[in-house]
């Protein structure tokens, strides 16, 4: 019997006493799906499916993926001043996290000192504040940062935060081209989705290639950029429009660096990648097979990649922050239990996964463990982890990996065609496809097409009471002073020569790296040197998309 017999002689009279739940079924990306999927449904041919480690990576890029090791659990966290934070750090490291990540506060990120009155009422309240190399060296006092991994989610102040991190290593005796992590440097994203940008697009791409650059010379083991598409999930984008604005944005930085005339795989092994884990599991496991299989592809073909580490997508996943509810929150947990099996089954390489009540307060220390906890267990207790690509072969999954890679690529043409990622954001072009995917779905949930437990559907009546975290006033107060007592305390002659070099070599096409740690090494502070570059730079407004 093929799919036709049975659809007509077994399904057909079946439906007609039992009708299925609704007319049709879709995924996130909008995929109408049929009921059942069969060999007639896959393009691939099993023996032409690939194994791991072997180009085009379909099935991971390690031969043994977690058969060798684990992916790293990575828990994003930080909050309050240095001291609060690096006590966190302490404790997820006890509870068994095998790597850390770092969140600044939005001073931070936005290259404001915790003194400045733009920074009035946001200082440590959604991240660790960070204006001084003693902030980043009380952040990990007692942690030797030549033996642990360390992602940094910052974008348009990175270079000021990974020289701070890099002369801290070096205190402890570390030299910097041991030094193991990330910094996420992917400015493109936050003029699409996130909105943490200092500088106009062109200036902050000099900045982040000149990062990458700086870390292929100096910093081999580090990974110069995160390229993001977390946040244009957590935007509304599909995770076709993920796969496609992330490639998009991968694409756009190696051309910056190979105008530079660096070889491509003198850096393409130091790029890496963060996506979002949504809640369509199969989709989600979908979306990273053909995330790696694409950039594996666009990297050899398009680029001439010669080494197999530069078409390797190396990817860190964290569990989506826009899934979570302040109705109910304890399902918070259950959704991010499956986020996160959908991304070790589909191959990351660290994970963070969001605390069950991130919707109502920055995470407690027992949602933390939790959240720890839930990466050990399908680590430790599923088995999913014994076996390389489990779903592999499956006809839906291999369905659903060819179509979203299909799909991305068709929007990866079109930004080719308006002239390449930066005119296709100038344009708003990104921006509205988001939003008008991000409207479909809200859309979606108010009528009832889509479901959201405990929200539009299994509503109770409840009074939460539950711990809350919150950043006491005194904790802010006394960042804040010191931030004050740090800069009057030094050598302001020398501040102000270093930043005046860094000002002139920002009028120059010179590498801006080397000048932004002599400018951390004379304790200027990350918001001075953000104010040296503003003037030469200018500041972006962003502008009306339609």
């Amino acid at each position: 019997m093929n799919k036709k017999d049975w659809e007509e002689k077994i399904v057909e009279p079946f439906v007609k006493k039992a009708p299925e739940r609704k007319k049709e079924f879709k995924v996130s990306s909008g995929f109408v799906v049929d009921r059942l999927y069969t060999p007639e449904n896959v393009s691939i041919e099993y023996s032409k499916l690939g194994f791991p480690g072997v180009y085009p990576f379909t099935r991971g890029i390690y031969p043994t993926m977690y058969r060798g090791r684990f992916w790293t659990m990575r828990q994003y966290a930080g909050f309050g001043t240095a001291e609060e934070t690096n006590k966190r750090y302490k404790f997820l490291l006890s509870q068994g996290q095998t790597g850390l990540s770092v969140a600044f506060d939005l001073p931070t990120q936005i290259g404001y000192d915790s003194d400045h009155i733009m920074a009035l009422g946001e200082v440590g309240k959604v991240g660790v504040a960070i204006s001084t190399i003693e902030d980043m060296q009380t952040l990990f006092d007692g942690i030797p940062l030549a033996k642990v991994s360390t992602s940094m989610t910052i974008n348009s102040t990175c270079a000021q935060i990974l020289a701070m991190y890099a002369i801290v290593a070096q205190s402890q005796g570390a030299s910097i081209a041991e030094l193991r992590g990330t910094v996420q440097n992917d400015m493109l994203k936050e003029y699409i989705a996130r909105g943490t940008y200092i500088y106009p697009p062109e200036p902050s791409l000099r900045l982040a290639t000149d990062i990458i650059v700086f870390c292929a010379k100096e910093m081999p083991n580090w990974n110069s950029i995160s390229i993001s598409g977390y946040h244009m999930e957590e935007a509304g984008a599909t995770p076709v429009q993920e796969v496609a604005f992330t490639l998009a944005d991968g694409i756009t930085y190696v051309e910056k660096v190979l105008e530079r005339g660096i070889n491509v795989d003198d850096f393409a092994p130091q790029l890496s990648f963060f996506f979002s884990a949504g809640n369509n599991l199969l989709e989600e496991v979908a979306k990273f097979r053909a995330a790696r299989r694409l950039w594996a592809k666009i990297m050899k073909e398009r680029f001439n990649a010669k080494k197999p580490q530069s078409m390797m997508l190396r990817f860190h996943v964290q569990t989506a922050g826009c899934t979570l509810t302040a109705q109910q929150p304890e399902l918070n947990i259950i959704r991010v239990a499956m986020q996160a099996l959908a991304a070790v089954l589909g191959g990351c390489q660290s994970l963070h996964t969001n605390s069950f009540d991130e919707a109502l307060c920055l995470p407690t220390e027992k949602a933390v463990r939790i959240a720890l906890r839930t990466q050990q267990i399908i680590a430790e207790e599923l088995g999913v982890a014994d076996v390389i690509d489990p779903l592999g072969g499956g006809y839906y999954l291999e369905w659903l990996t060819d179509k979203i890679e299909e799909e991305a690529m068709k929007y990866i043409e079109k930004i080719d065609e308006m002239g390449g990622m930066i005119k296709a954001i100038e344009g708003g072009f990104v921006q509205r496809e988001i939003q008008k995917s991000a409207y479909e779905k809200q859309k979606a949930i108010e009528n009832g097409e889509m479901t959201v437990v405990g929200v539009n559907k299994y509503q109770i009546e409840e009074d939460i009471h539950m711990e809350l975290l919150k950043v006491p006033k005194e904790i802010v107060e006394k960042q804040v002073t010191r931030v004050k007592k740090f800069k009057e305390n030094r050598d302001k002659t020398n501040v102000e020569k270093t930043l005046e070099k860094l000002k002139k070599v920002a009028e120059t096409d010179g590498n801006l790296m080397p000048y932004v740690f002599d400018c951390v090494r004379g304790k200027a502070t990350l918001g001075e040197i953000a104010d040296a570059l503003r003037e030469v730079f200018g500041e972006f407004r962003a502008p009306e998309i339609f």
